[in-house]
């Protein structure tokens, strides 16, 4: 599998409190799980050439796409956004993940805000799995906790997900739609909220299992070995 990771790589540089968490970058820690749980190959990008380097041919021979970023959003060209979503449409995997919500790509592909309510105060989140059928939740325990979490909330302004597979619950009250399942065009979607960068959350391992289930879940590969399987078929029309 081809999986390309961006991240924005933006607050590791600057935040001590986020350097201390992803000392090399979130990109690194979700590169490492990844190589240990599939077969694949990872290039990473960061805001510094996403817009330069992430061109057709590369998206073309990607697989799966993970989106994670915060701070540089507008950053991130108006056709860098268009290519990634063209490239959804066409088949390509993605994964957006935690503030990837407001990331162009996720904005285009959704085809809203899509604003949801927050607050940077910190608060145990426990995760419920809604949809136990879906392959993201395969092996994933009905609830887990995490000890800290940045609070996002309802409404989240998404159009209705094919599948709810987590809700995710606060002590602070609050409650989010935080696993959702899409299919756009010919690809698959799957926005997943934990991973704000001051908390060791991609180092969780129940988060880890839920990502790469979601990488094997958005894979076009595992499709096209279903269509491709070697039967012969007659035709309709002779």
């Amino acid at each position: 599998m081809n999986i390309v990771i961006y991240n924005e790589y933006r607050h590791e540089r600057t935040e001590p409190a986020c350097a201390e968490v992803y000392p090399n970058g979130i990109h690194a820690v979700l590169a490492d799980f990844l190589k240990k749980g599939i077969d694949c190959n990872i290039k990473t990008f960061c805001i510094d050439d996403v817009n330069e380097k992430m061109t057709d041919e590369v998206l073309n021979d990607t697989d799966v796409i993970l989106w994670w970023g915060h701070m540089a959003h507008n950053e991130v060209t108006d056709e860098t956004a268009k290519r990634v979503a063209d490239h959804v449409n066409k088949g390509m995997g993605a994964i957006f993940l935690h503030s990837g919500h407001h990331s162009k790509p996720f904005r285009l592909l959704m085809g809203t805000a899509p604003n949801l309510s927050w607050t940077h105060n910190g608060f145990k989140e426990i995760i419920w799995t809604i949809d136990t059928t879906h392959p993201v939740a395969q092996g994933i325990p009905p609830y887990f906790e995490l000890p800290m979490e940045e609070v996002y909330g309802e409404p989240f302004d998404i159009p209705a997900p094919d599948a709810l597979v987590f809700i995710g619950w606060y002590s602070s009250g609050h409650v989010f739609r935080s696993g959702c399942a899409f299919k756009r065009g010919r690809g698959k979607i799957f926005y997943f909220q934990p991973g704000h960068e001051t908390y060791p959350t991609y180092k969780n391992e129940t988060v880890q299992k839920v990502i790469l289930n979601a990488v094997n879940w958005v894979n076009p590969a595992i499709e096209k070995g279903q269509v491709n399987s070697g039967i012969d078929v007659e035709p309709i029309i002779k």
